[in-house]
């Protein structure tokens, strides 16, 4: 028996997995289903957008910045010993716009607005005010949930693009001040090898990953415990699983769009 017994145990986590995603994919059916049906809530939507959107943007550009500056180091190194230090701008700009503006953005904002939302979701339920909600006749998914799904799905794809700008930036102001590189030559080859789906399978990584962390904050915080210690497993959970989902969509999108 005690030969059978991690077996079993790791059975019951696979089960375990596989009915959590059950539950996940049920809740997205929901959020995805209420999306076009009257009520809306404009306000929440509008709020949801600033939280989201206005106020991530300090994260993801200094974000950003630092990274694309670390990539045309990084780059211009290895370039170095094949004496390709010439591909130093277009990789930064097909790097930032593909693969790292996206990612990169995505678990910022995991980190600062699936907590978030995670956290102010669970306390309203151990406050008891989505049983408020629903006395009310308002469906707490409706009112909840929605605003905040759409607002991320609209407003990190933003992000992405204001990241990849300031990202592309920074390593033109490594690759001018610190590699020695002409100014127009730089922003030239950025020019001629970024193309237009580069940036729009970015954008498009964008918004799934936005969609996917309010998920999560929404699904974690609805799904809270009850007391403190339930709101902060919540709120550790939905950046966890945020993220995770990040990585995974990154990778499927990335399999979708360029293979």
């Amino acid at each position: 028996m005690s030969l059978l017994s991690p077996v079993a145990h790791l059975g019951r986590m696979t089960l375990g997995l596989l009915a959590e995603l059950g539950r996940v994919a049920i809740f997205a059916g929901a959020v995805v289903s209420h999306i076009f049906r009257p009520p809306f809530y404009p306000r929440e939507l509008f709020a949801a957008l600033m939280q989201i959107g206005w106020f991530s943007l300090p994260v993801v550009g200094m974000t950003a910045l630092f990274t694309g500056g670390a990539l045309a180091l990084q780059i211009y190194a290895g370039g170095a010993r094949f004496s390709a230090e010439s591909v130093v701008p277009a990789i930064v700009a097909i790097g930032m716009a593909r693969e790292l503006g996206p990612v990169l953005g995505g678990l910022m904002v995991a980190a600062r607005v699936a907590s978030s939302i995670a956290a102010e979701i669970g306390t309203m339920k151990v406050t008891e005010q989505i049983d408020a909600l629903t006395t009310l006749s308002t469906n707490p998914l409706k009112y909840l949930a929605v605003p905040r799904v759409v607002a991320a799905t609209l407003a990190v794809p933003v992000l992405v693009a204001v990241g990849d700008s300031i990202g592309i930036m920074g390593g033109w102001l490594v690759g001018v001040q610190r590699l020695d590189f002409n100014s127009a030559a730089y922003i030239k080859n950025t020019v001629d090898f970024l193309e237009l789906w580069d940036v729009t399978s970015g954008l498009l990584k964008g918004a799934a990953f936005g969609f996917l962390v309010a998920l999560m904050g929404c699904y974690h915080g609805m799904n809270s415990g009850r007391g403190a210690q339930g709101v902060g497993s919540a709120t550790k959970s939905a950046v966890v699983s945020a993220s995770v989902l990040i990585f995974a969509a990154n990778y499927l999108l990335t399999e979708l769009f360029f293979s």
